[in-house]
């Protein structure tokens, strides 16, 4: 650290002390609403989104507000990056007074993961910068690659989810055949074994279609470009679930497939939901939503379920169950190596 000026210094002790009072009327209002204060644990997020692939990303300049965690200090700021613990002033008052002054502090060191940023080194820079009312910070970026979504503020919730996709992604293997694809996102985590279960099954439609068996990657792929994306592109077309609906278009999918094979099950081949167009129409009923006019009007056949594969969802789903049930065997193997 370098000399500093003791009117700086003074000054940076002053804001220490305005900040830890923030931080702490920061902390009771989380607790009030129930909400996350303190920053993610990158080393968590790594390990629960699968992370392995790093590449250098360059030197820029990164908003904020898009870094949500650390690598070692999660614990000691809140999620808005206040200083929680007393004994942190004289060096969070010394960056200040460095970072107030004429030569300024260097760029810091962080982590990419999806659109959010994790700090590997700097974050007193960090906290000092966002108390000072900057808006970025020069960095040098070593980007994480990855397919999920993560957002400032997420819940325990969302993050279970987020780990849910992860191993999803991790057996499909979408992330590489697919690099592109839309987002896969559920509000409840256990149903991405209800998901791969629809994989699962078409994989084994296509191995008895060609007579050989089907990789899962190749059968993920086909799913996605010949039942899921439909569903998707037919659901955006007609704009269904509205701008205020609290499920996602993953979770209106198997809703649609569920109710497809409900009414098969209950009915047989005379029942009247037969598509995905029957389905979101049964489904905006079900809610006295008026149907667009479009909708109403069009007829699809993209989905049409038999009786005998009733059965045969129920099957794949298990066969998906065991499948993430050994993948997490696996993990527990490779945490008991990493603590020996």
């Amino acid at each position: 650290m370098p000399e500093v000026n003791s009117q700086d210094y003074l000054q940076g002790i002053s804001a220490f002390q305005t900040a830890r009072q923030r931080a702490f009327w920061s902390d009771l209002f989380s607790l009030i609403r129930g909400k996350p204060a303190e920053l993610l644990s990158f080393d968590e997020i790594k390990q629960r989104l699968r992370l392995r692939e790093e590449n250098y990303g360059g030197l820029r300049e990164v908003p904020l507000n898009r870094i949500v965690g650390s690598v070692g200090r999660y614990h000691e700021f809140t999620a808005g990056f206040l200083p929680k613990r007393g004994n942190m002033q004289d060096r969070w008052s010394r960056v200040y007074a460095v970072t107030a002054g004429p030569l300024g502090v260097p760029p810091v060191e962080l982590y990419k993961v999806g659109e959010v940023y994790f700090v590997r080194d700097g974050n007193h820079r960090v906290s000092v910068a966002r108390q000072l009312g900057s808006t970025t910070i020069e960095a040098h970026v070593t980007e994480l690659p990855t397919s999920i979504e993560l957002h400032p503020g997420m819940t325990d919730e969302e993050l279970d989810s987020a780990e849910a996709y992860a191993r999803f992604l991790d057996i499909t293997r979408l992330s590489v055949t697919r690099p592109l694809h839309q987002s896969i996102t559920l509000t409840e985590p256990s149903r991405y074994v209800d998901l791969l279960g629809h994989v699962y099954l078409h994989q084994a439609v296509m191995s008895q279609n060609s007579g050989s068996e089907t990789p899962i990657e190749v059968a993920a792929a086909d799913w996605y470009d010949t039942v899921y994306r439909p569903a998707v592109t037919l659901i955006r077309k007609h704009n269904v679930l509205g701008e205020k609906s609290d499920r996602t278009e993953a979770d209106l999918y198997l809703w649609m497939i569920d109710h497809l094979r409900e009414m098969k099950e209950v009915i047989g081949e005379a029942a009247p939901s037969r598509s995905y167009h029957d389905a979101l129409l049964k489904y905006l009923a079900d809610r006295r939503i008026p149907a667009p006019e479009e909708l109403a009007k069009e007829r699809g056949d993209t989905v049409e379920i038999a009786r005998v594969e009733i059965q045969a969802i129920q099957q794949a789903t298990q066969a998906a169950a065991a499948s993430v049930a050994a993948l997490e065997g696996v993990d527990d193997d490779d945490d008991d190596d990493e603590t020996d």
